[in-house]
């Protein structure tokens, strides 16, 4: 902990006492250099930044496939955004409930105490975060360099590199500043919420020239069964998750009691009426069979309407990506942050730069995780085996609303929800969870709860036990990191 304050005296050198005095003025104030850098609107862009990835522009196919028909396609939309909201409202009251960053894990841990919230950081520091960046950029990069190889599919390390290079920048700009990578995530949400309004204006004109037939007797054909019309619910909630982005960062939040819930009111209402638009503006141009054939949905949306203009779609296709890759990275820094913090992880990840107030050991740590899991030929499939124990976790969180209802009567609850809305997201949660399971039951399902538990073989002699030879393998690794990152642990302020 001393490292921290050798490393402020000796890198000024004579002018070592101005710059100490100026630190230990700002250190205790730390949590606010760090911390509040995010306003609502700041907020609002997050998690619509983070919720819009390219799924809607690409293969917002699913939903269709599984319902049978338009009607209910548009109504399963809906009612999904609904859902999203009902779970964000639940996160509302946690977060300022318990103003902790690191969203599940500060739940589980005041819910369930040590172990629980010990897995949720062990599976999502490890797996899901860094993947979920891997996936994103893997998906800018292809964009970005399809139009450089017309006609055929760009060569997988063009697009493994530019995905590097992607993450690399995002890291990059993290580490500088908070307030830069929040430009950044609010340009490129400005950016994907203006496509959402060609697309959605370009289906209107259309719609308004008369072409409403897809839009025509759209209950026929409605699939009536209930597993098919579960599964396009399952689908459907997919492209709404992310409502839990900003409970990450809740102690950079000015003012959490009013911006949280003020952000997930605004921002997924939003979400919602952007997905049932565009989904009605594809309608309008493409028959159900057509869209469930395209590669791309929006592109090919672009040709029929926007031609010649029909090239600004997959660029801002790739505009959506970055903003959604910024986003993660964002997200991901500060569990890992607060793990370390806590003691669930390495105790560097939980230390920020002394120039940039920023947790860049943590951001760095993602970072290597996402290039590492772009190496592989798909990671895709691994993903997808995982995404169970995301919902696993949301219930969790759900079930902790509950739970603390009843053993933490005495905490302040600025926003408090009725109880059933909990309730309800755990059944929904439960159902996420079994669904993909009960309907294709395979090994990797197991693998990845194996992987998920084996989690507390470290647990138990590094953090139960707080072996000593771990300490002394990690305190001359941790000082060497902290002097050539220029990092300090975050003081108390508690």
């Amino acid at each position: 902990m001393d490292e921290g304050s050798i490393r402020k005296e000796s890198q000024n050198g004579s002018s070592g006492y101005i710059r100490d005095v100026r630190t230990e003025e700002q250190q205790p104030a730390k949590a606010t250099v760090l911390q509040k850098d995010v306003g609502l609107f700041s907020g609002i862009c997050l998690i619509v930044g983070t919720m819009i990835g390219s799924g809607i522009f690409i293969s917002p196919k699913s939903v269709l496939l599984y319902s049978g028909a338009v009607g209910p396609c548009l109504v399963i939309w809906a009612a999904c955004g609904v859902l999203a909201t009902l779970g964000a409202l639940c996160y509302a009251e946690l977060g300022t409930m318990i103003t902790k960053s690191g969203a599940e894990y500060s739940y589980l841990m005041a819910a369930y105490g040590s172990v629980p919230a010990y897995l949720f950081s062990w599976t999502t520091v490890m797996v899901l975060k860094p993947s979920a960046f891997a996936i994103i950029t893997l998906s800018f990069a292809e964009y970005a360099s399809t139009p450089f190889y017309p006609g055929c599919t760009p060569p997988v390390i063009v697009t493994k590199c530019l995905s590097a290079a992607a993450i690399l920048l995002i890291v990059s700009v993290n580490c500088l500043s908070v307030k830069l990578a929040s430009y950044v995530q609010n340009f490129f949400t400005a950016a994907k919420l203006f496509i959402i309004l060609v697309i959605v204006v370009a289906g209107i004109v259309v719609l308004a020239q008369g072409k409403t037939e897809n839009l025509s007797n759209a209950f026929d054909g409605t699939s009536s069964s209930v597993g098919a019309i579960g599964l396009a619910f399952y689908n459907g909630l997919w492209a709404y998750d992310g409502w839990n982005q900003l409970n990450f960062i809740t102690e950079e939040l000015k003012d959490p009691y009013r911006n949280l819930p003020l952000a997930i009111i605004i921002g997924i209402p939003l979400v919602s009426v952007c997905y049932v638009l565009v989904n009605i503006a594809y309608f309008s141009v493409m028959t159900p069979t057509e869209l469930l054939q395209s590669p791309a949905v929006a592109v090919t949306f672009g040709d029929r309407v926007l031609y010649p203009l029909s090239w600004v779609v997959p660029l801002f296709v790739v505009f959506s990506t970055f903003g959604a890759a910024n986003g993660s990275c964002f997200t991901a820094g500060r569990l890992a942050y607060v793990s370390g913090r806590e003691g669930h992880m390495v105790k560097i990840l939980s230390y920020i730069s002394l120039k940039h107030y920023t947790p860049s050991p943590a951001l760095i740590f993602n970072g290597i995780l996402a290039i590492c899991y772009i190496i592989p030929a798909d990671i895709n499939t691994l993903i997808n085996y995982f995404s169970f124990a995301t919902w696993g976790f949301y219930g969790l969180a759900a079930l902790a609303l509950i739970v603390m209802r009843f053993t933490r009567k005495d905490l302040h609850r600025p926003v408090k929800v009725p109880i059933v809305i909990p309730g309800l997201m755990v059944l929904v949660s439960c159902y996420l969870v079994l669904a993909p399971i009960i309907d294709k039951p395979e090994l990797e399902y197991l693998y990845c709860a194996v992987f998920i538990f084996s989690g507390l073989l470290l647990y138990y002699p590094l953090i139960h036990l707080k072996v000593k030879w771990a300490r002394k393998i990690m305190s001359p690794i941790t000082m060497h990191l902290q002097l050539l990152m220029e990092v300090v642990p975050p003081e108390k302020t508690e």
